[in-house]
């Protein structure tokens, strides 16, 4: 959205404003916004990675004709993604598109008003960072960050940018968790208790690319570019391919997985972070040289800053070698719960009028009820154009045109970001994780948990 494109439309088509506006019965203000909405937003995509080609290029591409978006670079360091990524949206768009080795080329494409980020989760950050340096607005998978190092940083590069941001955890668009989190913010279902979630696979393959891994070449890539800001390491194509299973490119299952379900924890709740995180887990099934747990327990705790003896208890647990169990998000309170896999209100393990009556107390009994289910999430390895995403990438397209905050701005990226750097660091550790608010570190075995 060039200002000088808007500025020279506006000058000419307006020249005589005042007579023919006033013929057409409409105020400036009104022709301008018509103007805004039909100018083109040249958007750029960095990375194309499987996230990119199955699921956030086909949920684009359902919304990019009716709200005038267009695709015209994309940037990948591997030559083999940048040609199937050139391909692939020259395919869909009709056009030649730009092929950039790199984002360096990339940001010199003046015609750009914003990107879409789906590199590997530790670069998350640091692209957000050059994209918005580069006045950018920004659609970022998760995780967002996975130090607070990058979460700082990115946080108040953002912040200090003026620039439209949605990070990739696309419940926050989802009408069920919008029904939810209204319902528990309007009192209806009690101060939060308890919450539980799993996420529960049987897949060896899972993050595993091994044809890929024996076609690439160090040559074909910019491994040094590739590092983004990590320490120095010798070229292993398991790294660049598979790096959500090596840490420090990925915390696994955390960054993953926990991201998305524990976001819903701060939307719902309204606080910021976990007080305290403990964790466990290891590799014990899939012993093929990752470094990231194949199986993972943590229990975070939850509440005011100011008042210890307030607040409520998550446990997350995940494991890639047995299904059973699935997927399962459920809110506690005394009256009763809040099933998210389900979409269902219930009085269930809710206190019940006879037991409250004997304490004296008022039993708080939630009705049964069944949340809006239009849009369903999708847990698959390939979700492809799934509701929820398609929804959340629609509500940064829109907002790029309105410049209102998106459905889960960069506060909420950077909340997700210190739960799962809780959890990793106390699984890493072996110590009770914490957060200095002074300091904004995680803490763990009274010194900041730095990879």
């Amino acid at each position: 959205m060039k200002k000088s494109r808007r500025e020279f439309l506006k000058q000419s088509l307006m020249g005589g404003a005042g007579i023919t506006l006033t013929a057409m019965g409409m105020p400036a203000s009104s022709y301008a916004r018509i103007l805004g909405a039909n100018d083109r937003v040249n958007v750029g995509l960095v990375g194309f990675s499987d996230r990119a080609r199955q699921t956030l290029l086909p949920c684009f591409f359902s919304n990019n004709k009716e709200l005038n978006f267009d695709l015209i670079a994309v940037s990948d360091i591997w030559s083999r993604r940048r040609e199937e990524g050139k391909a692939f949206l020259e395919n869909k768009t009709g056009h030649n598109v730009q092929a950039c080795v790199n984002n360096d080329e990339l940001y010199k494409n003046k015609d750009l008003d914003a990107v879409i980020i789906a590199t590997a989760d530790f670069q998350h950050a640091y692209h957000t960072i050059e994209a918005v340096g580069h006045k950018m607005d920004v659609y970022c998978e998760k995780p967002f960050a996975e130090t607070m190092e990058d979460a700082r940083n990115a946080l108040k590069a953002v912040k200090g940018s003026g620039k439209i941001f949605q990070v990739g955890t696309q419940r926050r668009s989802g009408a069920s968790y919008h029904a939810a989190a209204n319902f528990i913010k309007e009192g209806k279902f009690g101060p939060i208790t308890m919450v539980e979630m799993t996420w529960n696979v049987n897949q060896p393959g899972r993050w595993r690319r091994p044809d890929l891994v024996k076609s690439i070449r160090e040559s074909d890539t910019d491994w040094k570019r590739f590092l983004a800001g990590r320490p120095h390491d010798s070229w292993d194509p398991r790294k660049y391919l598979e790096f959500r299973l090596f840490w420090p490119y990925s915390s696994g299952i955390f960054g993953q997985w926990m991201t998305h379900q524990i976001d819903t924890v701060h939307w719902f709740s309204g606080l910021k972070h976990p007080r305290t995180a403990v964790a466990n887990g290891g590799i014990y099934v899939w012993k093929d040289g990752r470094k990231n747990a194949d199986t993972l327990t943590a229990v975070f705790e939850y509440g005011p800053q100011d008042d210890p003896t307030s607040g409520f208890q998550v446990m997350y647990s995940s494991r890639f070698h047995n299904s059973a169990g699935g997927i399962k998000e459920i809110y506690y309170s005394n009256g009763g719960t809040i099933d998210m896999a389900t979409n269902k209100i219930s009085h269930t393990g809710g206190l019940t009028e006879r037991a409250a009556q004997e304490m004296g107390m008022h039993a708080n009994l939630l009705p049964d009820m069944t949340l809006p289910t239009g849009n369903k999430t999708v847990t698959s390895a390939n979700t492809g154009a799934d509701p929820l995403t398609n929804g959340h990438v629609r509500n940064w397209m829109e907002c790029v045109r309105s410049r209102k905050e998106t459905n889960a701005p960069i506060e909420a990226a950077y909340s997700h970001s210190i739960a799962l750097i809780m959890g990793n660091a106390a699984f890493r550790t072996g110590e009770k994780a914490t957060f200095d608010e002074n300091k904004q570190e995680v803490m763990a075995g009274g010194r900041p948990f730095i990879m």
